[in-house]
């Protein structure tokens, strides 16, 4: 029987299936994360020009790319993560084509290079699909081609004008529209020293050779070192609070080497094993079993694949090179050599990538947003591993299985990611229909002021975009009509000065301003898992909310409820973005508890309550029963009311207070006999007067 056999041309399938199963098994359940919120709705809403301005005073290159790819892509979450897969795709065909330029002798390295690129564990925000394709993909997806035309254009004298011209275009493509990829023009260089390599002998006319074939790649890169220069310090630039003192920051020699330390150890090492601490930490829970599996089953079919490749067709650069091409071209010293240089120049592209983002100071923390930062070290880190596996492994099947061994834990890490991801954006839309149940409309010029939401990625500025997408269908630019403001990191500052009646309140946003004050807001708190409360000083004071910050309980006060119109009945949020109506759970009852108790129409709120409990659905948090108990209270079942009460205190005893302002309410304002019932309640609960 013959055995199976793939040739080159199964490579690129073979990327794309690998693109398939780390980022796309999970794409119909993701959708906005971060910033893509904002840049969605100016897209949506202002349309694609509107990018232009709004980028002015960040990175002002970046305006054209939004422009763009908002002009031939419509604000659907799941349109873009499907382009996300694409883009993904196409960054490591870039990187495969741009590394076999350089080693075209040695392609088993380069494309071992290009898989790990595919699926560099460290980098977990491709799901923030709208903003990161943009503000970077596109970019190093123009670098990476902006290398491989330059090296071949250094091997090709006749066709060197023309690559050398698409190769400039193509870096400035790269440099211009984001800071991200500054320090990876050195690699040029080093990838420049390797090719000559091959032809020139001696370091110092090899040196030469090099510089003469970078020097107008050095040019434009000068050119821009200087722009950007100038533009931080010119005080339009406001990303980070850049300025030219915190560039011209040098750190101390041993704050550098932690640097270098902390970033080889991660992008070099770490990161291929991350997953395993991860999923170790709940091995029982369906993600973890699922992430197990999808690591098994990618081993087993790149341990079927792998050693049945055979890469002899030849790449037009390899007949350049004048070299055979094959799985295995030339000696084992030769292989190694190419590795020896790979791990070098992996090295300089870890530290050149970290560049950048220690400038700007800003962490490398991975599982954050902030591992973003990785994705101009990922070349250099997949170069390493690359070179490593060869160097450190004579054993040709060992490494091949060992290589399929990573990059299975790299697809499961990301379906671990994957996994973060659809969980945020299912807490996202049930958060944004609590908001629709209980506010049905909202007057403008509003501020929702809260903790913060219980969301991994979403800033208060990205909670703005889609409450404004919600209840501001009609724009006047530039007014914006609400906002969402997070008092744990605004209060003290330009937003929220303080908590006190009367305070203007401006929140910038791009090219709109929302204007108003903080006697125009409501309060609002979203538990973790639970339903959203919209706090009204009626009912609601700092003390029974004492276990939370004070950043939130001095903006109970606050909170003014009228602002909410409770004569709207609750609208269907625009579909995309937003998810179609759920089944109703506990916490549309709730809400709708809470929307009638704002008007005292206790009725309806027990015949909300008896309806939940027809379908099964209770409440987990006793502070959500308080609306039910009054209304029973007052004009229902007060034997259940009290019974509720006891047990909402033997499970919270800090509701104490609610509740004995509610049965003052229920004495105050109920007939003789429910008077009576409250006053037995009040010394029962031993409520002070």
């Amino acid at each position: 029987m013959r055995a199976v056999r793939f040739s080159a041309k199964s490579v690129p399938f073979v990327l794309a299936f690998l693109t398939i199963v780390a980022y796309g098994l999970l794409l119909p359940l993701t959708g906005f994360y971060w910033d893509d919120w904002s840049f969605a709705w100016i897209a949506r809403f202002l349309g694609p020009s509107q990018f232009i301005a709004a980028f002015q005073g960040f990175r002002p290159f970046l305006g054209p790319i939004f422009f763009l790819t908002t002009s031939l892509l419509p604000a659907n979450p799941l349109l873009w993560q499907i382009f996300a897969l694409l883009i993904r795709f196409l960054a490591a065909m870039a990187a495969w084509f741009a590394l076999d330029q350089v080693w075209p002798q040695g392609r088993r390295l380069t494309l071992t290079a290009a898989l790990l690129f595919l699926v560099f564990p460290g980098y977990s925000q491709h799901w923030v699909a709208f903003t990161h394709i943009n503000q970077e993909w596109i970019s190093l997806i123009a670098y990476l081609l902006s290398f491989g035309l330059s090296i071949r254009a250094i091997r090709g004298p006749r066709t060197s004008l023309a690559g050398t011209a698409a190769a400039l275009v193509l870096q400035c493509l790269g440099l211009l529209p984001t800071e991200y990829f500054i320090g990876l023009e050195l690699l040029r260089l080093v990838f420049f020293w390797a090719v000559l390599s091959e032809s020139v002998e001696g370091f110092g006319p090899r040196l030469r050779a090099a510089l003469k074939a970078w020097w107008p790649y050095l040019l434009l890169w000068l050119i821009n070192a200087g722009w950007l220069a100038y533009y931080y310090g010119s005080g339009v630039y406001v990303s980070y609070d850049l300025t030219a003192a915190a560039v011209a920051t040098v750190p101390s020699l041993s704050e550098l080497m932690l640097v270098i330390g902390d970033a080889l150890w991660k992008a070099a090492f770490y990161v291929w094993f991350q997953v395993l601490p991860l999923a170790s930490g709940s091995l029982a829970s369906p993600t973890t079993i699922a992430t197990i599996a999808i690591v098994g089953v990618a081993f087993l079919l790149l341990a079927f694949y792998l050693p049945r490749l055979d890469l002899a067709s030849m790449s037009a650069s390899s007949k350049r090179a004048g070299g055979r091409a094959s799985f295995e071209i030339g000696d084992r010293s030769t292989q190694v050599g190419y590795a020896r240089m790979a791990m070098v120049t992996g090295i300089a592209g870890i530290l050149l990538g970290r560049v950048p983002s220690l400038a700007a100071g800003l962490p490398l923390t991975l599982q954050s947003s902030f591992d973003r930062l990785t994705i101009s070290m990922m070349l250099g880190a997949s170069l390493w591993v690359a070179g490593l596996l060869e160097v450190l492994i004579p054993n040709l099947r060992v490494r091949t299985y060992l290589l399929a061994g990573l990059l299975a834990l790299g697809v499961g890490q990301q379906f671990f990611n994957a996994n973060i991801f659809r969980r945020d954006w299912q807490r996202q839309q049930e958060i944004y229909w609590q908001f629709a149940w209980r506010i049905p409309s909202l007057k403008p010029h509003t501020a929702i002021l809260t903790q913060q939401m219980p969301l991994d990625y979403e800033t208060d500025l990205a909670m703005t975009a889609a409450i404004n997408w919600m209840y501001a269908a009609d724009l006047e630019p530039p007014d914006l009509p609400y906002a969402v403001v997070y008092t744990e990191k605004r209060l003290g500052g330009d937003v929220l000065p303080e908590l006190r009646a009367g305070v203007p309140m401006q929140l910038p946003f791009r090219t709109m301003q929302f204007s108003g004050s903080t006697s125009q807001v409501i309060a609002v708190y979203v538990p973790p898992n639970d339903c959203l409360r919209v706090f009204d000083p009626a009912y609601d004071d700092a003390q029974t909310y004492s276990r939370f910050p004070e950043s939130l309980t001095a903006a109970i006060p606050l909170s003014d409820p009228g602002r909410i119109s409770t004569d709207t009945r609750t609208h269907d949020l625009p579909a995309p973005p937003f998810s179609r109506e759920p089944a109703h759970g506990w916490c549309y009852f709730y809400e709708k508890a809470e929307l009638s108790r704002q008007v005292r129409d206790w009725a309806n709120i027990i015949a909300l309550r008896a309806q939940a409990a027809d379908e099964g659905h209770q409440a987990d948090d006793p502070f959500e029963w308080l609306p039910f108990i009054e209304a029973e209270a007052r004009a229902g079942d007060v034997s259940w009311a009290k019974q509720m009460t006891r047990t909402a205190l033997a499970l919270e005893p800090r509701l104490e207070r609610g509740l004995c302002a509610l049965w003052r309410r229920v004495e105050l304002t109920s007939s003789d006999d429910t008077r009576a019932l409250g006053a037995d309640m009040l010394a029962e609960i031993h409520c002070e007067e």
